[in-house]
């Protein structure tokens, strides 16, 4: 089961040591959570009015796309909508250093995604079961294949209200692989290519993203394991940020209110230790290249 590393750091741009930058990687691949319990995201006055879920509009979450700059989800006017922008931006940059400075070796093969702010309380929030993030999973997303990347992702609770956000963590992946990859049938030849080209994929959907897909619906779907697998519940403060690869971990968001999010992809070939990545993982299980 994953572990929680608290490391102690304040600042988004911080002197980091050698070998404590080969420890945060060495913790992050071997699936553990870097936790940063004093590094808080300073919210201005004048953004004070965006921490608010009436921001939103159908949305669950208001979302930056670092390649355009174009923003969405958000229900306010083009004044607004630029300031807005701004703040995602800046915790965007922030982010970006912050890995920068602690994952050096990450910097060749580190490509960011998606900025989002998350204004809405987690727990009673109705949804479909697949989408349902109170339930253990790991991270795969049906229009977006990452054909391997891993997924990295920082949060960081500013809760102005003092609002722990409160996570579940799950079993080892070798473990939750080996659970339900046997019973997951391989996709349909050519499926992948056909989705790009309708456009219902950003990408083709390579093996690797079907079976991650099916292991994160068998394990949402499954209410018996969510109630009986073995887990821990996490605290993680408001004013605290973390880190974890969320393709590996299993985990699910209980509760809590207004959190940044940001989204790196990272080749296989960057990582320190590529044996540890899911898609070594599913690819000795099925004793084939999945990528």
């Amino acid at each position: 089961m994953s572990d929680i590393v608290s490391l102690s750091c304040s600042s988004w741009n911080p002197r980091v040591t050698a070998s404590e930058q080969e420890g945060a990687v060495d913790a992050l691949e071997r699936g553990d959570v870097l936790l940063f319990p004093e590094l808080a995201f300073a919210i201005q006055d004048d953004e004070r009015q965006f921490v608010a879920p009436s921001l939103l509009g159908r949305a669950k979450n208001i979302s930056l796309d670092p390649s355009t700059g174009s923003l969405r989800g958000a229900r306010i006017d083009e004044a607004d909508s630029q300031r807005l922008q701004k703040l995602l931006s800046r915790y965007a940059t922030s982010s970006r250093q912050l890995l920068r400075c602690l994952l050096p070796t990450y910097e060749t093969g580190l490509e960011q995604a998606r900025t989002s702010f998350r204004p809405v309380e987690i727990a009673g929030r109705r949804t479909s079961w697949r989408k349902d993030d109170t339930r253990l999973h790991v991270d795969s997303f049906p229009s977006s294949p990452t054909q391997g990347r891993r997924i990295l992702r920082v949060f960081t609770n500013v809760n102005p209200q003092g609002q722990t956000r409160n996570w579940r963590l799950g079993e080892p992946f070798e473990s939750l692989a080996g659970r339900y990859l046997p019973a997951i049938h391989g996709p349909v030849w050519g499926s992948g290519r056909v989705l790009a080209l309708l456009g219902i994929t950003k990408r083709r959907r390579t093996p690797y993203d079907h079976y991650m897909l099916r292991l994160h619906d068998r394990m949402k779907a499954d209410a018996q394991y969510q109630s009986s697998v073995a887990q821990r519940a996490c605290e993680f403060p408001a004013g605290s940020t973390w880190m974890v690869f969320t393709d590996v971990v299993s985990h699910a968001a209980m509760s809590g209110q207004y959190a940044f999010e940001q989204t790196f992809h990272l080749p296989v070939s960057v990582m320190r230790n590529p044996s540890r990545a899911p898609l070594r993982v599913l690819e000795n299980l099925r004793r084939r290249e999945l990528a």
